[in-house]
């Protein structure tokens, strides 16, 4: 578990590195420079204090669930436009889909054991889950700009990310 996790922790350094380079490179020049994600800066602290109560379904949900299906939505979607048009980086653009859906079902199948387990229960996540949805929800609404250069809307991105979301988090 651990190596997995650190695993994952490379990747999303690395993930993080080429989301801001596309997001430079996407932006049309008069929104200025790679816009700044207030709402993701919360994400994290929200996250960072579930790591120091060391609350492991909480740290699952908020970075395996939530935020890689953010991911997941995101690049899926991008990626059906650029092999549309035959973009360039076919198979690193791959990589990093997989990476997404890899890590996503990593969270979904850990908590299913944590749940079976009874350490914790989809009722002492769900609460916590609508802030960190809120929180991806501006994330979005921040980039709107940006989505609108590229003729995308944004909410297709969400809904599709919610579409990645286990029953619990909306029941």
């Amino acid at each position: 578990m651990q190596r997995f996790l650190l695993s994952q922790a490379r990747q999303e350094s690395a993930h993080a590195w080429v989301f801001q380079g596309a997001i430079a490179w996407l932006a049309p020049k008069h929104l200025g420079d790679s816009p700044f994600l207030p709402a993701l800066e919360q994400y994290r602290v929200l996250v960072e204090d579930a790591l120091q109560r060391r609350d492991f379904p909480e740290t699952l949900m908020a970075e395996q669930i939530i935020l890689e299906g953010l991911g997941e939505a995101i690049l899926a979607r991008i990626e059906e436009g650029l092999a549309k048009r035959n973009a360039p980086f076919g198979h690193l653009r791959r990589i990093l889909l997989h990476q997404e859906e890899a890590h996503h079902d990593f969270g979904r199948r850990m908590l299913d054991r944590a749940f079976a387990a009874g350490t914790t229960s989809p009722d002492d996540l769900r609460a916590r889950a609508q802030e960190y949805l809120a929180l991806t929800d501006r994330m979005v609404s921040t980039l709107e700009d940006l989505f609108a250069s590229i003729d995308e809307d944004p909410q297709l991105y969400m809904a599709r990310a919610k579409s990645y979301l286990p029953a619990w988090v909306a029941a």
